[in-house]
């Protein structure tokens, strides 16, 4: 049997401060990681290992005797009843902040400290040794395997957020996604986006079109002119960041499948814009990804086809309730599980449009419609027989379709990210109004400016929620992890 080595760290130790415990995280984690890197750095240079190098994972934890005493209103920063819980942590230099708050609301609310020490869970290589490249099976003269752990499913999964976890221990979760769920993610997004994910911001706007990348750009080069905007620079694909107006982007060396652009703020407090192009298996594997960053809000502004006769091109779309068709979460969250719509979201969406059209109440109806969006998962639903496609829109009263909506609402509810859809109606298929190539350019030239200034005031306006009413209980089970 190979023998296992490991590196020295500190042992188990309480901490009555977040800043404390997520010092001693960083402290374990930076320990943990510079281990593997350089074992894994001799192995490349030809020293073949003698040994299997292990490292672990750090881990808070809490072990409560009491149900802790908080305002009711809070759906976060809390366990629901006394036990032993826990969560494995990774890159806690990028979630500081995060888990500052949240271990802070932990000690608060229980009133007594956390633990934090080494987990029982390896650190794949994979995630460990940063901007090496780990070769792939058999391209080395040993196993990597035999001598450094590898990603392992049973570990990277969404059984937390989606209410199918066992713990084999009794120890219940703290966190919605486990470190190995987390890593997996990051380097997923680092290959989809072509940008890492300390650029990411958590205000998240979803397109499925490339022309509304050239107007965030623009809004983003007008933010970096105003001193008073709060936004410090801007971030393209492959990393490419400009901290004022005149800045020079390099274009991209190959367009990535989900190019993303960031507007920064020093908190992370800005706006994203991801390109998720069309269709619901991109809108889920952008959702899946994101989510370990625990955005406060995603929003979907894009396209869809209008279903009515009083609806015209151009026309918004507030989604109040989705028609799910979507196929691709139906064995993560049921088909039977309503999506609601979150007031806070709803009302930022509505008095931006309001904002930005300059038009209220009444007035606001002949431009825009709130209803039911049909998600679907075939672009030529059109050219099948419509008789039953069209009579489920029908009986649900939807008002438009597209590829994608539902599937980011959906994934919001599930990963408790709150989220919104506003759309713009580009064609109207039932009608005879199809989408041309000529009126598609006229479309584009008149309203995907305003639509994206509309995505983008409302982000500013939940900007300025505070948290634990922005996450609304809604989103919350009956038991749920303590962090968001």
């Amino acid at each position: 049997m190979t023998q296992l080595t490991t590196p020295k760290i500190p042992g188990p130790e309480a901490f009555d401060t977040a800043e404390a415990a997520v010092a001693r995280l960083e402290e374990l984690y930076a320990a943990a990681t510079a281990f593997l890197t350089e074992g894994f750095t001799a192995a490349m240079s030809g020293q073949a290992p003698d040994r299997r190098m292990r490292a672990y994972y750090p881990e808070v934890r809490l072990t409560t005797t009491t149900h802790a005493r908080v305002d009711s209103r809070l759906s976060f920063g809390h366990v629901y009843q006394p036990g032993t819980y826990a969560a494995t942590i990774t890159r806690p230099d990028l979630f500081r902040n995060y888990l500052t708050q949240q271990i802070g609301l932990l000690i608060a609310n229980h009133g007594q400290p956390v633990t934090i020490g080494a987990s029982d869970t390896p650190i794949p290589v994979h995630f460990a040794v940063g901007g090496l490249t780990v070769p792939q099976e058999g391209a080395v003269d040993f196993v990597l395997r035999d001598y450094f752990d590898v990603p392992d499913l049973t570990t990277t999964n969404d059984d937390i957020v989606n209410g199918t976890y066992v713990s084999p221990d009794g120890t219940g979760p703290l966190a919605p996604f486990t470190a190995q769920r987390v890593d997996y993610s990051l380097a997923r997004l680092s290959h989809y986006t072509a940008t890492d994910p300390e650029h990411f911001q958590n205000h998240v706007l979803f397109t499925n079109y490339q022309f509304y990348v050239a107007e965030f750009e623009a809004f983003a080069r007008a933010a970096l002119a105003d001193p008073d905007s709060g936004y410090t620079s801007f971030v393209s694909t492959g990393n490419a960041e400009i901290t004022t107006p005149d800045g020079v982007l390099p274009p991209a060396d190959k367009v990535p499948q989900m190019p993303s652009f960031h507007l920064k703020r020093p908190d992370s407090s800005g706006i994203t814009l991801v390109n998720i192009g069309v269709g619901p298996s991109n809108a889920k594997t952008a959702t899946d990804h994101i989510a370990v960053l625990r955005p406060h809000a995603w929003l979907m502004v894009g396209h869809c086809a209008g279903l009515r006769h009083t609806q015209a091109l151009g026309d918004f779309v507030l989604a109040h309730g989705y028609l799910r068709e979507d196929h691709v979460l139906d064995d993560d969250l049921p088909v039977w599980v309503p999506i609601p719509a979150l007031a806070e979201v709803q009302v930022a969406l509505e008095e931006a449009v309001e904002d930005v059209t300059e038009l209220q109440g009444y007035d606001l109806k002949r431009i825009m419609r709130t209803g039911t969006v049909a998600t679907i998962d075939n672009r030529n639903w059109e050219l099948r027989d419509q008789s039953g496609p069209v009579q489920r829109l029908s009986q649900s009263r939807a008002i438009a379709l597209d590829m994608e909506s539902a599937t980011i609402a959906a994934n919001g509810y599930r990963f408790r990210v709150p989220y919104g859809t506003l759309l713009c109606v580009s064609d109207k298929p039932l009608h005879g109004e199809l989408k041309l190539p000529g009126m598609a350019s006229d479309f584009y030239r008149t309203q995907v400016s305003r639509h994206l200034a509309i995505g983008v005031r409302a982000m500013e306006a939940l900007r300025t929620m505070p948290l634990e009413r922005l996450h609304s209980r809604k989103l919350r089970s009956f038991d749920e992890t303590a962090f968001l």
